[in-house]
């Protein structure tokens, strides 16, 4: 992870964001189609569980140990990233469950499947980002297999260590050596649209 992570100033948007890694990078790097039950920013380094099909012959891992892998002896504002499985339209937690990330004061979730109890989530101090509620249990259908790999939300890449941003719009996905330089570039961009905003104004003005 990068050291000393240059924060998000408030002004940033995740249009920007996004923006800014397209002129950083070439890979997709924005996640679309999420919804929160009390909607937040989330910002923090990735710590990632990959769910995989549910299989009766396949050792099952325990979401807890997994999470302790995922998140280390810091999980202090970590984002916790967890892949659907091939499944986003069922449940990977819920409020009992991802309990855990109040307790260690996590930035949150981002979750490529739906979660349950979004009462419980959404009085927490943390994120939540996912594919929507779900009221059934969905753990014969996904199972967290794997902590600390590289994962797929929403066609992106999530590398552990990675920065999620997410907001109402949706999420971006920064690589960590890349951090500082996107954000600069964000701010380049937000202020470039203030002067194009301008100028539009400018056009509309009555003459003195």
């Amino acid at each position: 992870m990068a050291s000393d992570p240059k924060p998000v100033p408030d002004r940033v948007s995740c249009a920007s964001l996004v923006d800014a890694m397209g002129r950083v990078h070439g890979h997709r790097a924005h996640i679309v189609g999420l919804v929160s039950p009390a909607p937040r920013k989330l910002f923090g380094p990735a710590a990632t569980i990959a769910y995989v099909p549910y299989r009766d012959d396949v050792p099952h891992a325990e979401f807890g140990d997994l999470f302790g892998q995922a998140v280390g002896d810091r999980p202090a504002g970590t984002v916790l990233v967890l892949s659907s499985g091939g499944y986003s339209d069922v449940s990977h937690g819920g409020g009992t469950k991802l309990s855990r990330l109040e307790h260690t004061h996590a930035a949150g979730v981002l979750a490529d499947g739906r979660l349950r109890d979004f009462d419980q989530l959404g009085a927490y101090g943390f994120a939540t980002w996912c594919r929507g509620e779900a009221s059934r249990w969905g753990g014969d259908i996904a199972m967290p297999y794997a902590a600390n790999v590289a994962v797929e939300v929403g066609g992106v890449c999530v590398v552990p260590g990675d920065y999620v941003y997410a907001d109402a719009s949706g999420a971006v996905v920064i690589p960590s050596g890349s951090l500082r330089q996107v954000i600069d570039e964000a701010l380049k961009i937000e202020a470039e649209d203030a002067r194009a905003a301008e100028e539009i104004l400018g056009e509309y003005r009555a003459p003195s």
